[in-house]
């Protein structure tokens, strides 16, 4: 389950409601990022190798939507498949609920 994150300042794009062809993007290296505003992706192009080491890792919570570090964030298990969360036991237990819909929702497929 992998969504967009501002490489610059670590936002998930779908916590902020900007979807991938809203969003603005620059290139470097040969890959597409996407950033939540000009001023993010203008930042990053001052020292791109840094920002993208820096925020690589980042995982989103698949039900609130918060962004972790991997050493912050805990797993369950879903379908064979190590899910990163918050750990708030709530946020596990919505997730269980409707899974399809988190992930569609992480994936910028369904609305926030």
């Amino acid at each position: 389950m992998k969504t967009l994150i501002d490489p610059y300042c670590g936002c998930s794009l779908v916590r902020l409601g900007i979807s991938k062809d809203k969003a603005v993007t620059y290139s470097y290296d040969g890959t597409e990022y996407y950033f939540c505003c000009q001023g993010c992706a203008d930042e990053f192009a001052r020292d791109p190798e840094r920002h993208v080491q820096r925020t690589k890792d980042l995982v989103v919570c698949p039900t609130c939507l918060a962004e972790k570090t991997p050493e912050l964030a805990f797993t369950f298990e879903y379908a064979g498949q190590e899910v990163p969360y918050c750990g708030c036991p709530h946020c596990r237990e919505t997730f269980k609920k409707d899974p399809d819909f988190y992930i569609k929702r992480l994936e910028g497929t369904v609305p926030k």
